[in-house]
């Protein structure tokens, strides 16, 4: 008579070294994830204050707004380059179509701004770059008010929740309806940042929705 081979179980150390083992891995890729959200949380924030401290330097240096430059004047310094209207405001969307947050002319000073700040060596890249993408795979542009701000601002589009209200909360008050930044759900990657848009109550982190999100410079 055979006998059939004796099949061994998982010992109770084994499978607790298993379930260890497991939860070890999860616990490293969920934390690699939050190290890489706050990573772009930091370089956005980094961007947005760089591209500030560039307009500011260029204005005092030059006594002019990058972008709205007159074109005269751009071109004394840099060969074949254009300006804009020089009437003192950054007009265009900072998507690069439109006239951005309120009406007024020159629609291309949004796009303008980044060759004149590259070529003043302000900024890093080349002037044919264009707009700059932030780090959550939207644009980072400037245009003249959005939501109810006034003055020029610094729009991030395409930002997951967790990262425009982390923005929100470090810049200013955590509230995407008030304060120096203003923030909408998107329903389209990098849509306009237009003067009479509602803006959000707050910050809904479903993992699903994204925003634009606005400061005064």
């Amino acid at each position: 008579m055979s006998h059939l081979p004796s099949q061994r179980g998982f010992t109770l150390i084994e499978i607790a070294l298993v379930l260890v083992i497991i939860g070890l891995l999860l616990g490293g890729i969920l934390k690699g994830q939050e190290l890489i959200v706050q990573a772009r949380i930091k370089n956005i924030i980094n961007d947005m204050n760089s591209i500030a401290a560039a307009i500011y330097t260029y204005q005092d240096r030059y006594r002019a707004l990058p972008g709205d430059e007159r074109n005269a004047a751009v071109s004394r310094r840099w060969s074949n380059e254009g300006g804009g209207n020089g009437d003192g405001v950054i007009c265009g969307a900072y998507n690069g179509g439109g006239t951005g947050g309120s009406a007024c002319s020159g629609a291309t000073e949004s796009v303008l701004i980044w060759r004149h700040l590259r070529q003043a060596g302000l900024l890093t890249g080349s002037i044919e770059d264009g707009i700059p993408n932030n780090a959550a795979g939207g644009l980072i542009g400037v245009q003249q008010g959005a939501f109810g701000l006034a003055g020029q601002v610094i729009c991030v589009s395409n930002l997951p929740a967790k990262i425009a209200a982390a923005i929100d909360a470090q810049l200013d008050n955590g509230l995407p309806h008030s304060g120096s930044i203003r923030a909408i759900l998107q329903n389209a990657p990098n849509p306009a940042a237009e003067a009479g848009l509602p803006v959000e109550t707050g910050y809904l982190d479903d993992g699903g929705q994204t925003y634009l999100l606005c400061k005064t410079i």
